[in-house]
């Protein structure tokens, strides 16, 4: 794989580490509203979402991290798989969030855009 697409996997990686503390710690911080859509009176009712969501964003990060580390192992086979598996599942992921929540349309457009600019790249070269 490239540079380029190693590059974008790590930078994506970064960006789910960022949204996974956000998710767990600053929710509730009303600078954060538009991303997240979450009264204050909704709390309590989406704490297991907000918490699965958040260390699945963690694992989807891990996973892009391990894939460009296994590139330059004896399984770059594994590694090109990791990262391509993990950009096609957001770009799905954020299909269903716009389809099931069309409000969220700019979470689901930060990130479906990266990882279809990973693809694109990969594709490429």
């Amino acid at each position: 794989m490239s540079t380029a697409v190693q590059v974008l996997a790590v930078v994506i990686g970064v960006i789910l580490v960022s949204v996974w503390a956000m998710e767990l710690w600053f929710y509730k911080n009303r600078r954060l509203y538009f991303m997240f859509l979450i009264k204050p009176a909704d709390y309590d009712g989406v704490r297991l979402w907000r918490i699965c969501i958040a260390y699945y964003n963690l694992t989807t990060a891990a996973a892009l991290f391990i894939g460009t580390y296994l590139l330059h192992t004896s399984h770059p086979d594994a590694g090109q798989a990791l990262i391509l598996f993990t950009a096609c599942q957001h770009v799905f992921l954020a299909v269903v969030m716009l389809v099931t929540q069309p409000k969220l349309w700019l979470n689901s457009v930060m990130e479906a855009v990266p990882n279809l600019v990973l693809l694109v790249v990969a594709a490429t070269t």
